[in-house]
């Protein structure tokens, strides 16, 4: 919907020049038209960069407040500037105001160059009529306001590509990633059984061996199709936030008890808490998938019988849980990529895993309204600390 005020900046350093078409504006456009007067570019630039001004009252404005000028009528001899560069220099600053050039130079070479500097119009001032005037502000207000829808959808379009480029790149890595985690433990598992099927003269030690391996390559494949899964439903913004009563002491023990179980090189995983404490609201199964990933993780990169540190503390309405382990630590340059999805810091990718976990993790911690550091240093260890409200009940947006 246009509007009916028209706001124009007038940039003349000729006062007389300037009255003058003061004078024929009125008469055109009566009472449609406010003008403002300056006369150096340092002026016009700051007051087209300004969103909200109150202006001086004068013979060229009254009380005029500024959202944004409409076109700019602009002189190229000015105090502070001269020629060309005065719209270039204009022009690099303000990007999205219709500039028309009226000025007494009559150079057609100039014109020509103005026109492809940015300008919508070149006008002479002594070869420009009224009718001629009011017809350029009103073409250039017109054909900015297209550039502008333009540039709209120039943007949207990109975004869009951007998007879908994103998506490819994601499918891409999903099938790398699956393909060769789902190979692996198959490969196993065709391997056992033939071995299984085949040897009828293994003990029952060496049966009970493969029948392990069997297990354990089924329990990696099918930790990997519910991290897959997480995944989807976050991507699809079907994962909500869902609080209830949690006694967090007993959540955080029951976890610990049942990762020590799983912890293959027999690290000693120390569970403590400390503060004030009292039941709390949160979603125990965003909260499981953030603690779980965070244990097994510092499990899976620490040395054999090693230690690994899992504190809670409460107060102040906010719960702050902290991982920290004697692993191998992330190289300083991988830290500001972890929480990418697919992502694996460069000392680890020899290590089975999916880069899903500390994605899944940031997700989670997001949607508690929490925040989540990571401090490590390479082979020196690496300690995570996750702060999430004690009583949280989500986004209110």
């Amino acid at each position: 919907m246009q509007k009916m005020m028209i706001q124009v900046l007038l940039v003349e350093d000729s006062p007389s020049d300037a009255k003058l078409l003061h004078q024929l504006f009125l008469h055109a456009y009566q009472q449609e038209l406010k003008i403002l007067h300056v006369e150096r570019l340092s002026e016009a630039i700051e007051l087209s960069l300004v969103d909200e001004k109150h202006l001086g009252d004068g013979w060229e404005i009254a009380n005029l407040k500024q959202d944004k000028f409409d076109v700019v009528l602009l002189d190229l001899e000015l105090p502070d500037s001269v020629g060309i560069d005065t719209l270039k220099e204009y022009r690099a600053v303000v990007t999205d105001i219709p500039v028309v050039v009226l000025t007494g130079l009559d150079d057609e070479e100039l014109a020509m160059q103005a026109l492809a500097e940015g300008a919508q119009d070149y006008l002479v001032k002594d070869q420009t009529t009224i009718q001629r005037l009011v017809r350029a502000i009103r073409y250039a207000i017109e054909r900015e306001e297209i550039l502008n829808k333009l540039r709209e959808s120039e943007e949207i379009s990109r975004q869009a590509l951007a998007k879908e480029q994103q998506l490819n790149e994601l499918k891409s890595n999903f099938v790398a990633m699956v393909s060769h985690e789902f190979r692996n433990p198959m490969t196993t598992i065709r391997t056992a059984m033939d071995i299984l099927q085949h040897q009828h003269n293994l003990n029952e030690e060496r049966k009970n061996f493969y029948f392990e391996r069997v297990q354990d390559s089924i329990n990696h494949m099918l930790q990997l199709l519910d991290e897959v899964l997480f995944l989807s439903r976050s991507e699809a913004a079907k994962l909500e936030y869902k609080p209830a009563p949690l006694d967090l002491i007993s959540f955080c023990e029951e976890i610990t008890d049942v990762l020590q179980m799983k912890a293959v090189g027999q690290q000693n995983i120390i569970f403590n808490h400390a503060g004030k404490y009292n039941i709390s609201y949160m979603d125990d199964e965003l909260l499981y998938c953030i603690l779980t990933n965070l244990i097994s993780n510092a499990v899976k990169y620490s040395p054999p019988q090693s230690n690994v540190w899992f504190n809670l503390s409460c107060g102040d309405d906010m719960a702050i849980f902290q991982v920290r382990d004697e692993g191998i630590g992330i190289p300083e340059k991988d830290q500001i990529n972890l929480f990418q999805t697919f992502y694996r810091a460069s000392n680890a990718r020899r290590i089975q895993g999916t880069g899903l976990g500390l994605a899944m993790v940031k997700k989670c911690v997001d949607l508690h309204g929490g925040e989540i550091s990571i401090e490590s240093k390479q082979n020196m260890g690496t300690t995570v600390i996750v702060r999430l409200p004690l009583n949280y009940h989500g986004d209110s947006k």
